[in-house]
């Protein structure tokens, strides 16, 4: 299948277990959207300095032109908390359905306070929800509730997506 998805939302929602999830259950490549930040973006993040706009363009481009060189499947993993971000890389990959992995922001401070060995630092999630435009009335979106296990979480998607799960 050559389904190309974002798994978006602020950090601690569960982005990468669930684009884990998804990019198994559909055979697809598994895009880390972090692991393509450049050391300066990395740098502000561990000093608690939030990106700005022009520090994301650059990281956008290139975490979109993966995903639409991707011959087969592809799922990236990107907070995407802006329509503008959003609509970035769906000029980069028109086809680009988005999977929102909606959670309060108690929780995610929680989840990120909880995190060892990650660059991105639990003050910086207010900064996301003040950033965050949610999808909402966007076409390609699938909503999920991040406090489902990440099994239900998959399935919901696979469903809304019209996806047989495999097995």
């Amino acid at each position: 299948m050559n389904l190309k998805l974002v798994v978006m939302g602020v950090s601690g929602c569960g982005k990468s277990s669930l684009g884990a999830a998804l990019a198994q259950a559909l055979g697809s490549r598994l895009i880390e959207g972090d692991d393509y930040h450049p050391a300066a973006n990395q740098d502000k993040m561990q000093r608690g300095i939030a990106l700005t706009d022009d520090d994301r363009w650059p990281w956008l481009a290139h975490i979109g032109a993966l995903v639409r060189d991707e011959a087969g499947g592809a799922v990236l993993t990107c907070s995407a908390l802006k329509r503008s971000y959003r609509d970035r890389l769906r000029a980069l990959e028109p086809a680009l359905r988005f999977v929102f992995v909606d959670i309060t922001e108690e929780e995610a401070r929680a989840r990120v306070g909880a995190r060892q060995g990650h660059f991105f630092p639990a003050q910086l999630v207010a900064n996301q929800f003040a950033a965050l435009e949610p999808p909402v009335g966007e076409t390609g979106v699938v909503r999920v509730d991040a406090l489902l296990t990440l099994q239900d979480q998959r399935d919901a998607v696979l469903r809304e997506l019209g996806v047989a799960r495999p097995g």
